[in-house]
């Protein structure tokens, strides 16, 4: 399957019930505290899932066990009383558990926001493929970015309750890697976890007609070129309408993998807007994933045809 429109969640009201989950990596408590105090100040009633303070008896990377970590989040989503689920932090272990979920139950069971970044690339392609759901690109509330900028708190606020008011999402730091213009369904989120996808049961084939967001942390240049290369010769970026690229923290000095990116991306011959403000950086933008839009890389915008929410 290649991109297309996902059907979208209602948004958030004062006062819904929402879970914060944790997929992948294990908590810092003090971290997820302050996270469902941020929620509180919404206005809504978070609850933590039952295991997101936990960690793995033997695999300390991982937020308790694989079946622990796909029990939650699937009570969570099929649960009517919650009404959006959160991922708590990325890391590592989506990939572990995403095959445990039961795909027929949270197909039945109606659409919600699922917020995360990371790691939780992951489900947002399980979620788009196997459910037909749209997702979003957004900050961890146990995250850093996240409980320390006022921005990246807000946009998501507003995303979730206030959708139509962000719509028209402008970079201040974005600019053309290849100029022009783009329409397409977004989709994407972590380049390394994307790459790792492909050739997997039930993966997404390829991006399509879509407009690529693509984001890492932690990786040197060489394996940036790495999984784009990857991707490259899958020919899993065939027929791409767009890209953007957003942050690349301790990927190295930026202008090393931004050489990266012109030389793996430029032959695309689609537009290409690069430090676009959302991912691992200092302040993150929620970009809803699975929703047609059109991209001016020229003057850094990502106009959404529709609402991120109902």
């Amino acid at each position: 399957m290649t991109a297309a429109e996902r059907v979208r969640a209602p948004r958030l009201r004062p006062g819904d019930r929402v879970a914060v989950v944790a997929p992948s990596g294990p908590l810092a408590p003090e971290r997820l505290d302050r996270g469902l105090d941020v929620l509180r100040g919404w206005d809504l009633d978070p609850v933590a899932a039952p295991h997101a303070r936990d960690t793995h008896p033997t695999l300390r990377y991982l937020a308790a066990a694989d079946e622990e970590r796909a029990r939650d989040l699937q009570e969570a989503w099929c649960d009517p009383a919650v009404k959006a689920v959160f991922a708590a932090r990325g890391g590592y272990g989506a990939q572990r558990m995403v095959d445990l979920l039961d795909w027929d139950a949270l197909r039945a069971a109606a659409p919600k926001p699922l917020v995360g970044f990371s790691d939780v690339t992951v489900l947002h392609e399980a979620f788009a493929v196997r459910a037909g759901v749209s997702t979003l690109h957004g900050p961890a509330v146990a995250g850093e970015v996240f409980l320390k900028d006022d921005a990246t708190r807000e946009h998501l606020r507003r995303t979730l309750f206030a959708p139509e008011t962000v719509r028209a999402v402008v970079s201040p730091t974005a600019r053309p890697l290849v100029p022009g213009r783009a329409h397409g369904i977004t989709l994407g989120g972590c380049l390394t976890m994307l790459a790792t996808e492909v050739g997997t049961p039930r993966a997404r084939r390829g991006a399509a007609g879509g407009l690529l967001l693509l984001e890492d942390v932690g990786e040197p240049p060489y394996r940036i070129d790495r999984a784009l290369t990857q991707l490259l010769r899958a020919g899993w970026l065939d027929g791409v309408a767009g890209v953007v690229l957003g942050s690349w923290a301790r990927c190295g000095p930026y202008e090393r993998v931004r050489e990266v990116l012109r030389d793996r991306l430029g032959g695309l011959g689609v537009p290409v807007a690069e430090e676009f403000g959302f991912g691992h950086g200092d302040s993150a933008l929620t970009l809803p994933l699975g929703v047609p839009a059109e991209l001016d890389a020229t003057a850094g915008t990502l106009t959404f045809e529709r609402p991120a929410t109902v």
